[in-house]
């Protein structure tokens, strides 16, 4: 292990971190630069203080606001759902802690990301860009995305939604790769959509999942 850049990551967090790791794999997770992320981003330091301890057992947690720092797994699900190459242009629809948002980051990834909550996007974008992560911050309807700054390579949706808004759809490229987990409230599939052309989607199912709902509109909370 080496001395993390990270103010606040000591080496216990480290061997924590690779334990976790480790799990992943064993879990079925195969994508390279997914682990090698997930293995340099301190999640405890995205973590409410009472569950701190808890911060590298693979569980999700209440973090402010009513919502979820998800479980590192689905972290990882999702984002080797992505096939992300090098650079991208990515849009995530629902900032939370921005413990994603920070794995995007440091794989490399241009992330614009959106949160509806007035009060996570300010704690987020405060905490990453104090661990030195540089992001479009944007406080916003996630259900429209952000057209003015589209189209994106990718998108990632990181809450429930029964249907994928047609709004994110027309905001990929075309090849580009929407993954949302779709369906009611309590159980979600998660589904992986390709934009083949301008009006042509393939979509494929890969598993469920419980996830926070996705709201409309902003919330000044």
């Amino acid at each position: 292990m080496v001395l993390s850049r990270f103010e606040g990551d000591h080496f216990q967090h480290q061997g924590q971190r690779q334990k976790l790791i480790n799990g992943l794999i064993k879990k079925g997770i195969r994508d390279k630069h997914v682990l090698d992320a997930m293995s340099v981003v301190p999640r405890h330091l995205f973590m409410e203080s009472g569950f701190i301890r808890f911060a590298y057992q693979d569980q999700a947690f209440p973090i402010a606001a009513g919502q979820t720092i998800s479980q590192p797994y689905t972290v990882a699900f999702q984002t080797e759902l992505l096939e992300l190459g090098e650079h991208q242009k990515v849009l995530e629809i629902g900032t939370g802690s921005g413990y994603q948002t920070a794995v995007l980051l440091e794989m490399g990834m241009r992330v614009f990301t959106i949160e509806r909550i007035r009060s996570l996007n300010i704690l987020s974008s405060t905490l990453l860009k104090e661990l030195g992560y540089q992001a479009h911050f944007m406080y916003g309807d996630g259900y429209k995305g952000l057209p003015t700054y589209g189209p994106f390579d990718r998108i990632l949706i990181t809450a429930g939604a029964p249907q994928i808004p047609e709004d994110l759809k027309n905001q990929l490229t075309i090849g580009g790769i929407l993954v949302a987990p779709i369906g009611l409230k309590n159980h979600q599939t998660m589904v992986k959509c390709q934009r083949i052309d301008e009006n042509e989607f393939v979509l494929t199912e890969h598993g469920g999942f419980v996830f926070v709902p996705l709201l409309k509109g902003k919330s000044d909370s």
